[in-house]
C-alpha cells in the first residue's frame, strides 16, 4: 500500500488515484532565467524515481512540468523585477534568447542525471490563451478586482486561504511593509494579470489591458489543461508552500470551487557545505560541472537517493566522491554477478522484490531501498545470478546505469599538467616534475609513472 505525506492534510495518507492504475502528476518546473543548479535537480531526481516506481508497480503515468519563461518576479510575489527580464538585462540579449539558452541547459541536466523528460513540458508563453481564459473564469465567479497594477485575486473571497500553509495572516498584516500597490485590499492579495509595466518586453493583449500573467496562474492553467480540473499529485519545493502553492489552491477554488490536486508533495532543500544554494553566495554547482571535472554525474543521482525527499541533503565534494566510490563498487559487483551461472529461485527473487516495493511504498523511502540493494550485494546465500537479476530489476527504478561500465574522463587541465610533467622528466628537470605532481594531487588526482607513460587516477 503506497502512502505519501500530503502537505494538504499534514499526514501520511494511503494513495488512491482518481482512475485505477492511472496517475496524473504535475511538477513545478524551472524559471529559465539562469542555469538550473543541483539543488533544483535534487528534487527532480526524487520525482523521477517516484514516477519510475509507479511504472514499475504497474501504473500508467502522465507527468506534466512547466517551464516558466515569464511572470516570475524576483520576490516570488508581486514585487520586484520579472526574473526573465532581469536575466535578459544581465546578458544583454532578449528574454526569449535567455529562455531558450537556459531551457537547453535544464534539458541537458535532465539527460546527464538520467531523469526522464516529462510527458508534457509546457512553456508559460505558449499558454497565454489558457491563462487568460482561466482568469476570465475566476473573474466571472467574483474573485477579482482591478487596481493600478492589474487584475488582482481577492483572497477574502476564499475563507480558507491561510489553511494550506497554516499562515498567520493577522501577524502578516500587522508587520506588512508599505505595499507597491496601496489599492490592494489585503497585502497578500496577488496579481493574476500585470498591466502597469509598459517597458516590459514580453506582453500580450487581454481584456484587462496589455500585460503579462502572474507567476501563479500559469501552473493552474497548464496543470488543468493537461491533467483536468482534478488530478492526483502536485510536487514542488517547500519554498512554494506559503506563496506559490497557496495561491494555486486559491485560484483553483476561484475557478472550479475546489482544489485541483489530491496530494501535494514537497521536497526539502539541498545544501552545499551546510549552506543553502544561492547565486548571491556563489556556491552554484550545475550538472555540467561534473562533466568538466571528469566525474560521473550519476554519482550525484546516487547521492540524492541516499536522502529522503523531505529531508535536507548536504552536498560536499567529499560526499560526492564517497557516492562515486559506492556507485563504482556497485557496478563492479554487478559485472561480477553477471558471470555467475547459478540458480534463480523465483520465490527468493519475489520476496526481495516485494521487500523493495514495501520500503518505497512508505513515503518513497529511497535511502532504505539503496540499503536493501547493498544487503543483496553482500548476501552470500543468494547466487550471483539471483543478485544480478535483482539488481537489474531494481535499476528500473533507481536508474543508475548499472549495466554501463563507466570510464572516468580526465579533465583537460589535468591532462595538460601531466604532459608538462612528462616533458620535465624527459629533460631530467626533477624539481619541476615533482612540483607539477604536487599540483596535480592538490587538484584531486594522482599520477603514476609506467613504461607506457603517465597513469592518471582520481584520488
Amino acid at each position: 500500500m503506497l502512502k505519501l505525506y500530503n502537505t494538504l492534510t499534514r499526514e501520511k495518507q494511503e494513495f488512491k488515484p482518481i482512475k485505477k492504475k492511472k496517475v496524473g502528476i504535475y511538477s513545478c518546473g524551472p524559471t529559465v532565467y539562469w542555469s538550473q543548479h543541483i539543488g533544483t535537480m535534487f528534487a527532480y531526481i526524487q520525482w523521477d524515481t517516484f514516477i519510475k516506481f509507479l511504472k514499475y508497480s504497474g501504473y500508467k503515468v502522465k507527468w506534466v512540468m512547466n517551464i516558466t519563461d515569464v511572470g516570475h518576479m524576483t520576490s516570488d510575489e508581486d514585487e520586484g523585477e520579472d526574473k526573465m527580464e532581469k536575466g535578459a538585462r544581465r546578458e544583454g540579449v532578449s528574454p526569449w534568447a535567455i529562455a531558450k539558452k537556459y531551457t537547453t541547459q535544464f534539458l541537458e541536466s535532465l539527460d546527464l542525471l538520467n531523469i526522464d523528460r516529462p510527458d508534457v513540458l509546457c512553456r508559460a508563453t505558449d499558454h497565454i490563451k489558457e491563462q487568460i481564459n482561466l482568469i476570465k473564469k475566476i473573474e466571472k465567479n467574483g474573485f477579482t478586482y482591478k487596481t493600478k497594477t492589474g487584475l488582482v485575486f481577492n483572497t477574502s473571497k476564499f475563507p480558507d486561504y491561510n489553511k494550506f500553509a497554516k499562515l498567520n495572516l493577522e501577524n502578516q498584516e500587522a508587520g506588512s511593509r508599505v505595499e507597491v500597490d496601496p489599492e490592494k485590499k489585503k497585502p497578500w492579495d496577488f496579481l493574476l494579470w500585470v498591466t502597469n509595466q509598459p517597458e516590459h518586453i514580453m506582453k500580450w493583449p487581454s481584456p484587462w489591458g496589455s500585460g503579462f500573467p502572474g507567476w501563479h496562474i500559469e501552473c493552474t492553467a497548464m496543470s488543468t489543461k493537461y491533467l483536468g480540473d482534478k488530478f492526483d499529485i502536485h510536487t514542488g519545493g517547500k519554498e512554494h508552500i506559503p506563496v506559490h502553492h497557496t495561491n494555486e489552491v486559491a485560484q483553483a477554488f476561484g475557478a472550479f470551487g475546489s482544489q485541483t490536486a489530491n496530494y501535494w508533495l514537497h521536497n526539502e532543500w539541498l545544501l552545499i557545505d551546510n549552506v543553502k544554494v544561492s547565486k548571491s553566495l556563489g556556491n552554484i554547482i550545475v550538472a555540467q560541472d561534473f562533466v568538466k571535472r571528469g566525474v560521473d554525474p550519476l554519482a550525484f543521482r546516487y547521492l540524492s537517493l541516499t536522502s529522503h525527499y523531505s529531508r535536507a541533503l548536504n552536498f560536499s565534494w567529499q560526499s560526492f566522491e564517497a557516492a562515486q566510490t559506492a556507485l563504482n563498487n556497485l557496478r563492479e559487483r554487478y559485472q561480477e554477478f553477471k558471470k555467475d551461472k547459478g540458480k534463480l529461485r523465483k520465490e527468493i527473487v519475489k520476496k526481495n522484490q516485494q521487500q523493495l516495493v514495501e520500503l518505497i511504498e512508505n513515503d518513497l523511502n529511497f535511502p532504505q531501498a539503496l540499503a536493501l540493494v547493498w544487503q543483496i550485494v553482500k548476501d552470500n546465500t543468494l547466487s550471483g545470478k539471483e543478485r544480478h537479476f535483482l539488481l537489474t530489476d531494481f535499476d528500473k527504478i533507481l536508474n543508475l546505469d548499472l549495466k554501463t561500465v563507466k570510464k572516468m574522463t580526465i579533465p583537460g587541465e589535468i591532462t595538460v599538467l601531466a604532459k608538462r610533467r612528462e616533458e620535465a622528466r624527459i629533460n631530467k628537470n626533477w624539481a619541476e616534475a615533482d612540483r607539477i605532481r604536487e599540483e596535480i594531487e592538490d587538484k584531486g588526482y594522482t599520477v603514476e609513472d609506467t613504461n607506457k607513460g603517465s597513469d592518471i587516477k582520481k584520488k
